[in-house]
């Protein structure tokens, strides 16, 4: 008897999480559409909605009279007003805080630059703790905080939210997450993801990766970093630190020197400084702005500026032809500042994958990230959800 109730309550928990997470990525849904999806008879969908709309988790009403016969089927929301998470996304340029609410909705922000100056944990921590304090005390009284979750431009120990090693920064062994959990004062632990393997997810949940079951996430900042997701999972390597897309390596005999250590990675072809040094600009120019402006200067006709972007697109389309040919994606997305520079040299890149790439694997779609300078604070917040979508109402 007791295991017939412990497999019931297991069967409960995951229908409630299932319907929470239905709603919260894929937004209003009637009840009817709700049961064909989930293979339940209609009364038990009542139940769960019933249980999670006294929890404060969703909303029921009616929709909109349509004209139809029939009883129209109640709409099932998420609370986004009333249950929300706090998200920070740390970039090399930028940091960033928000409140996202129930069912993905960015309700508030703080943004601030961060100067590139080495390792800088402390200010980094005040920064983000001063803007997650702000957001949360902003927000409704009876709102609820379920969770905190943080981006990091580097390697991450996913256990404890370590940043085990960030060469753009000179992070090495930085206690990220318990740091920036302490000064908030919240009592909430803050879950940290590499800031590429978050892109992949929110792209894949949200934005240009939807209706893929395997794609892969390029990610430009300084560097290059990379998320692949497989049968609809992050690929995360035995530690969580697989997926180091930006690392491997192209140009070995010759190649630029990586922050990495090694010389002719992805990254180091690809990145930031290569394009701003190919284009002929001086070192005191770096960042998104110095970028855009070889962009906008290639697309004025300067022929600095255009080679630049042909040899950055030809690297570029080697690296995502050993990507395709190893991975079969659906889907290859440019993040970050590879979001400007892959339409200027697409050109590039298709002809790579034209000649380097088996027949077999060709039919890809390429494309810019849906969500913008947004796609690693969108997986923050996803990861900081993810308690409370796998387990809605614990008993």
């Amino acid at each position: 008897m007791a295991m017939s109730r412990n497999v019931s309550e297991a069967v409960r928990q995951r229908n409630l999480g299932t319907l929470l997470r239905l709603v919260h990525v894929g937004g209003p849904a009637s009840r009817s559409t709700l049961a064909r999806r989930m293979g339940l008879n209609r009364s038990t969908i009542m139940a769960l909605t019933g249980e999670l709309t006294s929890a404060g988790l969703i909303s029921e009403d009616r929709p909109h009279v349509s004209g139809r016969a029939g009883r129209p089927s109640i709409v099932v929301r998420p609370s986004c007003d009333r249950v929300y998470v706090l998200a920070f996304d740390v970039a090399v340029d930028r940091l960033v805080a928000a409140r996202v609410g129930l069912g993905g909705i960015v309700l508030d922000r703080r943004v601030a630059v961060r100067r590139r100056a080495g390792a800088d944990l402390d200010d980094v921590v005040s920064v983000l703790a001063s803007f997650g304090r702000s957001l949360h005390a902003a927000a409704p009284a009876d709102a609820v905080c379920a969770g905190v979750g943080a981006s990091y431009c580097g390697m991450v120990r996913p256990d404890d939210g370590m940043v085990h090693f960030a060469p753009d920064m000179g992070w090495v062994d930085q206690a990220f997450g318990t740091s920036l959990s302490d000064a908030l004062g919240l009592g909430l632990p803050v879950v940290v993801g590499n800031e590429a393997h978050l892109g992949a997810r929110a792209e894949h949940l949200r934005g240009a990766g939807v209706g893929f079951k395997n794609l892969v996430y390029l990610h430009g900042d300084v560097g290059v970093g990379g998320g692949i997701i497989v049968d609809g999972r992050l690929l995360d390597g035995e530690a969580g630190y697989g997926c180091e897309l930006g690392h491997i390596v192209l140009n070995p005999v010759g190649g630029r020197a990586c922050n990495c250590g090694s010389h002719g990675c992805l990254e180091a072809e690809v990145g930031e400084r290569a394009l701003l040094d190919l284009a002929g600009r001086p070192s005191s120019l770096y960042g998104r702005s110095a970028v855009r402006s070889v962009v906008d200067a290639a697309a004025s006709g300067e022929d600095a500026a255009c080679r630049a972007l042909r040899e950055v697109g030809d690297w570029l389309g080697i690296g995502v032809a050993n990507l395709i040919n190893l991975f079969n994606p659906g889907v290859v997305i440019f993040g970050g500042m590879l979001r400007d520079v892959y339409p200027s040299c697409a050109e590039q890149v298709q002809a790579r994958i034209a000649n380097n790439v088996l027949a077999v694997s060709r039919e890809v779609r390429l494309c810019v990230s849906a969500l913008g300078d947004d796609a690693c604070l969108v997986g923050a917040s996803e990861l900081a959800f993810a308690g409370l979508i796998a387990n809605p109402l614990p008993r």
